[in-house]
């Protein structure tokens, strides 16, 4: 795919994006960037973010985000932000219940979004094909990261920009 190509794709996901979606990406990425650490009123705008079109997932992960300790999330966060390995910013992530792989990369999306996508089974999908079964692995997003920073580089696009690009290609050809 060539840069024309990613950027009329970035152009159809941006039109198909919802107000809630595009607003909460904004407000959410601002307040983190500034505050360097997650609240958990944010995290549970990122969760009912990700899981917008599956309502019991949503219930689910937000019933986790409200048994957080806030101060607790707030330094663990702070400290993923500022570490330079993609590995352990990731793990500091993960401590808390109910932030998987696929949460994790929404906040470092929000949070980066030049440096970050979104992981995705659309994404994969149309990078590498059929998923695994156990998709949903650290080692697995971070191939996932390491091609879209590829892409980035090669196109001058931000990684968020490349990933709504091949989310939005892989979603409408797969209908």
């Amino acid at each position: 795919m060539n840069k024309n190509n990613l950027l009329n794709w970035i152009k159809r996901y941006e039109e198909m994006d919802n107000d809630f979606s595009s607003k909460c990406e904004k407000e959410v990425g601002l307040r983190i960037r500034s505050n360097k650490f997650l609240t958990k009123n944010d995290l549970k705008k990122i969760v009912k973010w990700k899981f917008q079109s599956l309502p019991g997932r949503k219930k689910l992960f937000l019933s986790y985000a409200n048994k957080l300790d806030e101060n607790e999330l707030k330094k663990v966060s702070s400290m993923a932000f500022k570490e330079k390995d993609e590995l352990k910013k990731l793990e500091y992530l993960l401590k808390f219940k109910g932030i998987g792989i696929s949460t994790a990369s929404v906040i470092l999306t929000f949070y980066d979004p030049k440096n970050y996508g979104v992981f995705d089974i659309h994404v994969w999908r149309e990078l590498f094909g059929k998923e695994p079964k156990n998709f949903s692995k650290i080692d697995n997003y971070l191939k996932l990261l390491g091609n879209l920073r590829e892409r980035s580089k090669r196109y001058g696009l931000d990684v968020r920009k490349i990933e709504k690009a091949l989310f939005q290609k892989n979603f409408e050809e797969s209908k």
